[in-house]
């Protein structure tokens, strides 16, 4: 197994210009079909778009205003349609303790922030199949 497959990415970022670069480097880069909210409580808002959408893999910024990511994580875990759905928080929060808490919330791995646009898309990926062969 060589790649995952992935297709459809939910990405909930409070930055537009972290949204702008992501959106490029996960279309663009990485070939995926990309949503994006604003907030954890904009994605809430908007359960049956993102049920529609059905993503392989939800991306989650830790820092928000208001819903934070693990509170989103927390909601989204709560919607059947999502309990196994794979999520990766993406955050300037990598210190070894602050990655096995998001890790112990059911979040699959952390990508640093700042991100590289060109090795998102990969990285996403190496992060999925880490996790499939672990759980093969």
């Amino acid at each position: 197994m060589s790649e995952a497959n992935i297709e459809r990415v939910l990405y909930v970022e409070d930055e537009p210009d972290i949204q702008a670069v992501a959106r490029v480097a996960l279309e663009a880069v990485g070939g995926f079909e990309v949503q994006i909210y604003n907030s954890g409580s904009d994605a809430m808002d908007h359960l049956d778009e993102i049920k529609s959408f059905n993503p392989d893999v939800i991306l989650l910024d830790v820092m928000m205003p208001g819903m934070d990511g693990p509170s989103t994580l927390e909601a989204l875990r709560k919607e059947r349609d999502f309990v196994d759905t794979p999520v990766i928080f993406m955050t300037a929060k990598v210190q070894p303790h602050e990655v096995a808490d998001f890790k112990a919330m059911g979040a699959l791995d952390v990508i640093p922030k700042p991100f590289d646009p060109m090795s998102l898309s990969q990285s996403i990926q190496t992060i999925l199949l880490d996790h499939m062969e672990a759980t093969a």
